[in-house]
């Protein structure tokens, strides 16, 4: 048999602790690290748009500009990283 140990003066239903919230996963700073991340990302992706033709019998020199071949993946690799930091980041413990 189980033992059931109840305190004299309080009864076995009463819930007079406060619940505590549940901490987040990460802090306000991690959101804006992350935050600014995807913002690297997708003006990554805008930078790599555009340089096409309309005719596929016409070829168009455009779609291999530097800004599409060399800025824009750079962009895009900075984004990612700042996304890791962001996510990874641990914040100045509060003792």
């Amino acid at each position: 048999m189980a033992k059931i140990n109840i305190k004299k003066g309080a009864s076995a239903n009463s819930n007079t602790e406060k619940a505590k919230p549940a901490a987040m996963a990460f802090g306000r700073t991690n959101y804006l690290i992350i935050l600014g991340g995807v913002a690297l990302l997708i003006i990554g992706y805008l930078l790599m748009v555009g340089g096409g033709s309309d005719d596929p019998n016409v070829f168009n020199e455009e779609m291999f500009s530097t800004r599409r071949i060399t800025v824009s993946p750079i962009v895009l690799l900075l984004g990612f990283v700042v996304v890791l930091y962001g996510i990874m980041h641990k914040g100045r413990s509060e003792s």
